[in-house]
């Protein structure tokens, strides 16, 4: 477009809101929510080359829809999800969000970069174009995320400099080597550095006092890993924008509403991090977030604030999160501000959901989707075992409706000088291996918190690194499900006797898959009542497995390398000498 043809369409823009002309789209009458005067007015909203050009009375356009009695908000920003955690394509994702209200999400793909390095990063930003939908991405600052773990490839500074001229790169994500930044290691403030001025998102659970004074001093400025009243409020005190976590695996919503009033609210976002495909095609994505925020007594209009204008806002998308002039024309009509429940989503002043049907979506060709091996030693069932080197253990507790673990120190059941699996104790085999280089190397603990009876179950998806992780109670049923994993190239697979009772396979990394939502469920969902046939009592057993790997997240993780103890940032022997008991 040339210099006069901008001018032009900016001029009939003009004529549009002044009502010289009739705009292309006018919702007439709708219950206008405005994120900026925090009121609901009966207005009309005027559109015109896929922008809003006014919100007042008596417009006039060449298509006028009647909303009368409905509410009109802004599109639903997410600002902190990861696109590899539904298990879907970006392009396969944007159609499910769409349905419920969502228009733009801001995404680390650190999740494809720990496995294929910045070709992850790039297909990903090659994907997710020419959608009528919005991804905005971060640059991932930790690739790996920690020196305890192996990953499949380094981001190093250069790297990162190459994406920080991508348009759709906001920033830098989530720096969770917060003992690099603390430590002032020079790998981590060169990232810093790299990214000054621009957005920088945190990540540091249970950080506090000086150090937290010191993490935000180097430039970071959000925080979705507080999980409980009293940290979210000394991160926000230190000038932090909170985005209240509801996710599949961690729920933070209860613990933090509290938190938020009417003079904090504008340091506030709700996100969902990581969202099973399950919960989204059940519950729902911010439309869910918002039903439960506003039943934990959260205003709904500062609800919609924290879904629309605090995000775009924050993530400096000054042209969205609003329905006001100038602003583009991402819009839900809404049946009411209780259940939330979504009419109508336009985007860029097109329709292109109804009735939580999707319209006018075309999906990419899959001829461009990339292959990734999974490059794993000839296994057996023997490698398995874990030889017993003490009376007692470090076990990892899952912690339920959380990410986080505790550390537990008990007996271990054992035979003939190997461990065995203490179902009585709920005390199961718990395996990482190596999956990027070959090396054989396998990580062996123990958890609590599944609940199985018998068999195991495996996945590809285990943060950050993703590696194979198992759990299980037989060794020759880890090795099946292992199996089966590198046989597919990757998924996540339910094994019991010897044999393979459910499996999804996820092409694309190991961590997503080539299906549309509708058909991926059901296959989640019989691998769901196949773990939950082997006594799991866990309701998203996959999800909660994919991060006790997570060697940034307290207290006890286990990687490729062995057990970590997030609390020291160390490795730790899975056996206690007496003298530390």
């Amino acid at each position: 477009m040339n210099y006069k043809e901008s001018i032009d369409l900016l001029h009939q823009r003009i004529k549009a809101a002044r009502r010289q002309i009739a705009s292309d789209l006018v919702l007439k009458k709708g219950r206008v929510v405005n994120v900026f005067s925090g009121e609901i007015l009966q207005r009309d909203v005027a559109i015109h080359q896929g922008v809003i050009v006014g919100v007042g009375e008596d417009y006039t356009g060449e298509q006028e829809v009647d909303v009368q009695g409905l509410f009109i908000t802004p599109g639903l920003v997410d600002g902190h999800m990861h696109i590899e955690s539904s298990m879907l394509l970006p392009s396969r994702l944007a159609a499910a969000l769409l349905v419920h209200g969502t228009t733009a999400i801001v995404s680390d793909p650190h999740e494809i970069a720990n496995v294929m390095g910045l070709e992850g990063i790039r297909f990903m930003v090659r994907e997710s174009e020419s959608l009528p939908f919005d991804f905005f991405f971060m640059a991932p600052s930790c690739v790996p995320a920690t020196f305890l773990e192996t990953s499949g490839a380094t981001l190093d500074q250069e790297t990162l400099a190459s994406l920080a001229e991508e348009p759709r790169m906001l920033g830098l994500a989530e720096v969770m080597n917060y003992p690099g930044v603390l430590s002032g290691d020079e790998k981590v403030l060169a990232k810093l550095r790299l990214f000054r001025g621009r957005v920088i998102d945190g990540h540091a659970p249970s950080l506090g006092a000086y150090d937290l004074q010191a993490y935000c001093s180097a430039g970071i400025q959000s925080e979705h890993e507080a999980s409980d009243f009293y940290e979210a409020e000394e991160k926000l005190r230190a000038g932090m924008m909170i985005l209240i976590r509801e996710g599949t695996s961690a729920k933070n919503l209860e613990a933090l509403v509290p938190l938020v009033t009417p003079k904090n609210s504008g340091r506030f976002c709700l996100v969902t991090d990581d969202l099973h495909p399950e919960d989204l095609l059940e519950k729902g994505h911010l439309d869910h977030v918002l039903r439960k925020a506003v039943q934990l007594g959260l205003d709904p209009l500062t609800a919609i604030q924290m879904v629309t204008v605090h995000p775009a806002e924050f993530f400096r998308l000054h042209d969205r999160g609003a329905v006001a002039p100038g602003y583009r024309a991402d819009l839900v009509v809404m049946e009411n501000l209780k259940n939330f429940a979504v009419e109508r989503v336009y985007k860029d002043g097109r329709l292109v959901a109804v009735g939580g049907k999707i319209c006018h979506f075309a999906q990419k060709s899959e001829e461009d989707l990339p292959s990734w091996p999974v490059r794993i030693r000839p296994l057996s069932a023997e490698m398995f075992g874990i030889r017993k080197q003490g009376a007692k253990a470090r076990i990892i507790e899952v912690i339920p409706g959380q990410i986080l673990t505790k550390e537990r120190i008990d007996e271990v059941l054992s035979a003939k000088g190997w461990v065995i699996s203490d179902i009585r104790k709920d005390v199961l085999k718990l395996e990482v291996l190596e999956r990027h280089k070959g090396t054989g190397r396998i990580g062996r603990g123990l958890v609590h918190g599944f609940g199985l009876q018998k068999g195991a179950l495996a996945s590809s998806v285990a943060h950050d690194s993703h590696n194979i992780i198992a759990v299980g109670v037989e060794d020759v049923d880890l090795f099946t499900a292992v199996e089966e994993v590198r046989r597919m190239g990757g998924g996540l697979v339910v094994a019991e006797g010897g044999r393979i009772l459910a499996k999804v396979a996820l092409e694309i990394a190991g961590l997503m898959s080539k299906e549309p939502l509708e058909s991926l469920s059901p296959q989640l969902k019989a691998l769901s009542r196949a773990a939950k046939s082997l006594g799991c009592i866990l309701p998203a057993p996959f999800m909660r497995l994919s991060f006790l790997s997570l060697p940034v997240i307290p207290e006890l993780k286990l990687t490729d390398k062995g057990l970590v103890d997030v609390r020291i940032f160390a490795e730790v022997p899975l056996f206690v000498e007496e003298d530390h008991l």
